[in-house]
């Protein structure tokens, strides 16, 4: 990851740890307002908007940040290991969606 985007998602940590978003909140409650922003994305791509209005990408990933950040991760790390899991995946697209090869 470059630095620019390892230093944001550090001021994010900071962010969520002066508001309280750590202690002072779970990850169930932190995967409803998860769910709540992927809905707004939903509703953007549905309507053909710019999926960069009201940051909606951006508000899923603070989202994801805080849940990372919550059980002592960071963003690098979590994409890290997603890569490794998925870098010599196979399979096939189907309808648009890619369908692992063990799901097939």
């Amino acid at each position: 990851m470059n630095n620019d985007l390892i230093d944001l998602e550090g001021k994010v940590h900071t962010w969520h740890h002066a508001r309280n978003l750590i202690q002072g909140s779970t990850d169930s409650a932190q995967f409803v307002k998860l769910i709540e922003e992927t809905g707004e994305l939903a509703g953007n791509i549905a309507r053909g908007k710019d999926l960069r209005d009201d940051y909606l990408l951006c508000d899923i990933m603070v989202v994801l940040i805080n849940i990372a950040t919550r059980n002592g991760h960071t963003l690098q790390e979590c994409l890290e290991v997603a890569y490794d899991d998925i870098k010599d995946r196979k399979g096939q697209m189907v309808d648009g969606v890619f369908i692992k090869e063990e799901d097939l």
